[in-house]
């Protein structure tokens, strides 16, 4: 007896770019009843979405572009918190595996955040101006944190085109400010919701097969391990390429990740590291030097003040994570860490840093209260735009 086939369901959904990513937009209450709760349902429709699980690593059958900057989704809803707008919410769909890692956020897609939340009435109309800025109040579900975004509105809409240029995004477009408030990551395990979850500045990181390193381990932003460039090999004015095409430095990184992910308290056991493939990362930093970046622009060491190259998902960054970004920034304003000293040892409330693409400016300040090293807010600029809206389809039988 034949099975009747399946036929496909329609969601509507809007593909945006925000900042250097790039991914699946959704209002909660445009989700299939089944969805619109956290669960194995949801997680089966956006896998399904992206065009995941893959195993040729190449999302042909789905809208994710095979990278850790494009395999994403986002789910928006009125915010449930007083004196916010509007819920966010991240999934980062893995490429090869079935599965969507809610454990952190994405620093680039929150630019785009406010800018949906305002073109699909989620924030009230009394707060978006006719011309002028909209502040829209985000509160970041994945990490229980405020982001406010600066969206700009021209005739009572947002204004997406403009001038500002962004090193890693190929047309410039209008300038988001984005201000990530109190960013260290409340997290999960013994480590959350300190900033330094060891209590050190500088750590020694135990890698087997590595060695012993200095590592800097800290929430802000997203959970990341920092090392020095030149204790790995690295100048840190690699490329992609140079990273991403040797199947045993992407194990080296994974093998880093895991050990720095026990060390901050995120998990018990390195083996758990592969469950979360999105928390922690890992970056390397190293002094000022000029290198060509993926465009063949030229990075001047002058007009930079460090170099800082980062993992995401298991592959060198095509640029930087905006939430890597924050955590750069907070780690800079601290001094004594291994980013603060690349930048020269010096007291600072922001710094411009050379990645793959080129360069990014990121503004932070610390203080030490009680003992405690503490970041009120870490500040950066970004730009988003609408790619195309309608519906996604996927199969009926999906979840």
């Amino acid at each position: 007896m034949s099975v009747k086939p399946s036929q496909q369901i329609k969601v509507p959904a809007t593909y945006m770019r925000g900042g250097t990513s790039k991914g699946v937009f959704f209002r909660l209450q445009d989700l299939p009843e089944a969805c619109q709760k956290p669960g194995e349902a949801r997680d089966k429709l956006l896998l399904r979405v992206i065009g995941s699980p893959d195993p040729y690593g190449k999302q042909i059958d789905g809208m994710g572009g095979a990278t850790s900057s494009t395999s994403k989704t986002v789910i928006l809803s009125k915010s449930s918190k007083a004196d916010h707008d509007v819920d966010y919410l991240f999934g980062q769909v893995s490429i090869d595996k079935a599965f969507v890692d809610w454990s952190g956020n994405c620093g680039n897609l929150s630019s785009a955040v406010g800018s949906f939340a305002v073109a699909s009435g989620l924030v009230d109309p009394a707060r978006v101006p006719q011309n002028g800025t909209c502040v829209v109040r985000i509160w970041q579900a994945n990490i229980g944190k405020t982001i406010i975004a600066h969206v700009p509105i021209t005739d009572g809409l947002v204004q997406e085109t403009g001038d500002f240029e962004l090193d890693g995004v190929t047309f410039p477009a209008a300038e988001v400010q984005l201000e990530f408030l109190d960013p260290a990551d409340e997290g999960e395990g013994d480590g959350g919701g300190s900033m330094f979850p060891t209590g050190n500045l500088i750590d020694d990181l135990e890698v087997p097969g590595v060695g012993t390193l200095k590592a800097t381990l800290i929430n802000a932003g997203i959970p990341t391990i920092f090392v020095n460039a030149d204790s790995i090999g690295y100048t840190g004015c690699e490329l992609q390429d140079d990273i991403n095409s040797d199947p045993k430095v992407l194990a080296m990184f994974e093998t880093i990740r895991a050990h720095g992910a026990v060390k901050m308290g995120l998990i018990k056991h390195v083996d758990e590291a592969a469950k979360r493939q999105h928390t922690p990362k890992v970056a390397f930093v190293a002094p000022p030097k000029t290198y060509s970046s993926s465009s063949g622009k030229v990075v001047e060491a002058a007009g930079i003040d460090l170099l800082v190259r980062a993992m995401s998902m298991g592959k060198l960054h095509h640029a930087m994570m905006g939430t890597a970004a924050v955590a750069i920034g907070t780690a800079a304003a601290v001094p004594g860490t291994l980013v603060n000293l690349a930048a020269g040892g010096t007291e600072r409330e922001a710094v411009r840093f050379g990645h793959p693409s080129g360069t990014l400016r990121v503004g932070a300040q610390a203080v030490l209260e009680n003992g405690q090293w503490a970041v009120k807010k870490a500040i950066m600029s970004r730009s988003a735009r609408v790619l195309m809206e309608g519906w996604v389809r996927v199969p009926s039988d999906t979840f």
